[in-house]
Formats: C-alpha cells, sequence, structure tokens
C-alpha cells in the first residue's frame, strides 16, 4: 500500500470532499500497480517499519548512518546461529530503557554464559532508581514484571554494565570498532555492535493526501495524546477511549493499534481490539456500540513515563500512593468507577 486519498481530491480541495470514496494505491512485488476504492479506511500498520535512531535529540547521531553495518535496531534472534555468531564474544552496547532493551539484556546475558567474552554495555539517558526495571513482580503483566527482573539480574551478575546520563551525540570509529561519545563529551569504550532500542515512530508517507488531526509532539491522535502522553502518564492507566478519539477531520479514517500511540511506548494490544471493535461498530452505522467502551487494564504500578528527563524518581510517591501504589485491575468503561491511586 503506497497511498491514501480521497478519489479525485488531493489534500487542498474542499468541494465535494466528503461525498468522495478514498482510493488506495497499491503495489505488488512485481510492480503491478491497483486502484481499490473504499467508504473507510482503517490502518493498523503499527511503527514497526520505522525504529527511533540512536541519537539523544529524535536525529541519527553523527556517524550513526556510516556504522549501519555495526548498528541494529531489532531485538537480535539468538537463535539463528549468523545472528549469534555476531554477538558471541563481543562487547555490544545496547541502548533504551524499555521491554525490548530488556529483553535484549536478557538475552546477551544468556549468550554470556556460553560464549566468554561476551558483555552488554546498557546505554541509558536517565538514571536508575527504583522503578528503573519495571514492576517486577508486583506487574500484573507477569511476564513483563519477569523481564525486568531478568535485566536486573544480568546487570547484577556483571554481564551488563550501565552507563546512565548518557545522550548520544555521536558515533566515531576506532579501528574496527565503535565509540559511543555524549552530548557532555563523555567518551565509553569501544564496543564491537550496538543495539539501538529507542521505539518506533508511526510512517504517516503514504497518509500525506489526508486531512488528520495528529497531536504536535507525539503524533497520535489529538483525543488521544492526552490521555497516554508519558510527559504525564507514567502507568499502565488508559482512560476510555474508541471511535471519538480516534476520529480525524478526514471523516472515515482512522489510525489504530500501535500506530494510534504514535511516539508514545505504553501501547497494549488489548486496547487496539476494544479500538477496532468500537471503530467498527461505528461504521456499521451502530453509535451505541461504538461509544460503549468497554476494557479491564492491568494497573502496574509501573512508574517513570518517558517524557520525565533528569529526574528518574520524579514520578514516584513520597507516601506510597499515586503511580507507585499497590496495583489493581482498573474497570475502564460507561459505570466504572474512578480510579483512585492512578496516574
Amino acid at each position: 500500500m503506497t497511498g491514501v486519498a480521497r478519489a479525485g481530491r488531493d489534500r487542498i480541495v474542499d468541494a465535494g470532499r466528503d461525498e468522495q470514496p478514498f482510493t488506495v494505491h497499491i503495489q505488488s512485488a512485481d510492480g503491478h500497480e491497483e486502484r481499490i476504492t473504499a467508504r473507510a479506511v482503517i490502518d493498523a500498520s503499527g511503527t514497526w517499519s520505522v525504529p527511533s535512531p540512536m541519537g539523544a535529540d529524535g536525529l541519527p547521531a553523527l556517524g550513526e548512518k556510516s556504522a549501519a553495518s555495526r548498528i541494529s535496531y531489532r531485538v537480535p534472534d539468538l537463535k539463528d546461529p549468523a545472528v549469534r555468531a555476531r554477538y558471541a564474544g563481543m562487547r555490544t552496547a545496547v541502548v533504551g530503557s524499555g521491554a525490548s532493551a530488556f529483553t535484549a539484556l536478557a538475552l546477551l546475558a544468556d549468550l554470556a554464559k556460553e560464549a566468554d567474552g561476551t558483555h552488554a554495555v546498557w546505554i541509558l539517558r536517565r538514571g536508575i532508581g527504583a522503578n528503573t526495571y519495571g514492576g517486577g513482580e508486583a506487574d500484573q503483566l507477569p511476564a513483563r514484571g519477569a523481564l525486568g527482573l531478568r535485566a536486573k539480574a544480568a546487570v547484577e551478575a556483571g554481564h551488563a554494565s550501565a552507563v546512565t546520563g548518557f545522550r548520544t551525540q555521536a558515533v566515531e570509529r576506532e579501528d574496527d570498532r565503535l565509540v559511543l561519545v555524549a552530548e557532555d563529551g563523555r567518551r565509553l569504550d569501544p564496543v564491537d555492535e550496538v543495539i539501538v532500542l529507542t521505539g518506533f515512530r508511526p510512517d504517516l508517507t503514504f497518509l500525506s493526501e489526508l486531512r488528520l488531526g495528529l497531536d504536535e509532539r507525539l503524533q497520535a491522535p489529538t483525543a488521544l495524546a492526552p490521555l497516554i502522553d508519558p510527559n504525564v502518564h507514567s502507568c499502565g492507566t488508559v482512560y476510555p477511549h474508541g471511535v471519538n478519539e480516534l476520529s480525524h477531520p478526514e471523516q472515515g479514517v482512522y489510525l489504530v493499534g500501535m500506530k494510534s500511540y504514535g511516539r508514545a511506548p505504553t501501547f497494549l494490544a488489548m486496547t487496539g481490539y476494544e479500538q477496532v471493535r468500537s471503530i467498527t461498530a461505528a461504521i456499521a452505522g451502530d453509535q451505541e456500540a461504538a461509544e460503549r467502551v468497554e476494557l479491564t487494564l492491568p494497573e502496574t504500578g509501573v512508574c517513570g513515563g518517558a517524557g520525565l528527563f533528569d529526574e528518574p524518581e520524579a514520578a514516584q510517591s513520597s507516601d506510597g500512593g499515586g503511580c507507585c501504589a499497590a496495583p489493581a485491575t482498573l474497570q475502564i468503561g460507561i459505570g466504572a468507577p474512578a480510579a483512585s491511586g492512578g496516574c
């Protein structure tokens, strides 16, 4: 799929716009092109194709592109013999602080037990606080909590070392290895490989002829953005949202799933399922069902939204309440009680 537009109308034209169907431009692997018309378009293409770069300013660090052969933007599949050989016995920098970084650290720690010389250097833009490793045993998503504990164990066992407050500005070559340089001038010891796991972004290029209402920071729908903004929200709490929050000035087009969250890192798949249910009900003409958003999500007590800059403990409550209170199930939907102790 290479583009979506209103039939016979570019982004500028107002006249008769709402009466025109969408035209979806498709190109097959062999180059064959075709057009499909549609009454509505649901874009659930995710953000997998657009990983965020290593540079702390949101742009590639100096030298990042030229060092591409030594940099990966995916969690390594160490079951693949070729990938395993790439990292075995090597010193690898892992840049990022979320679940993907935890996964990479845990996998490299396991590899270090079998391949001497394997070591991970964990690069964090913030410091390490009580909630750096997530909710642990208090996380109501047990697999996610266990993942954070595995990353912590990797550091404590010496298979990984953490470098905090490091915002990468440049990647330099030193013989056949890479040296990461921070904005404050710090230079790390050379590494053989770098794994960048700093999040993903929505690809909006093929929607350029549609009129979307997107938040200027998150690139999420404007009505949804305040509910998921990591500058404000640092827990797993997601407030009710469906077709109303996911609508755009261009009627009949919707971004759903991870793509609807833009750059916010807190998406859960179950949220996406409910989004699609609400939108399809609206398309089918059942507005009552579309607005009846019903969802139960785990409030995990995980703090430290991505919006925090230099204060890793800023989201903690001093009295045990707030974001870091004991986990409880949050009921979301019509008639649900207001959450207490949430974000």
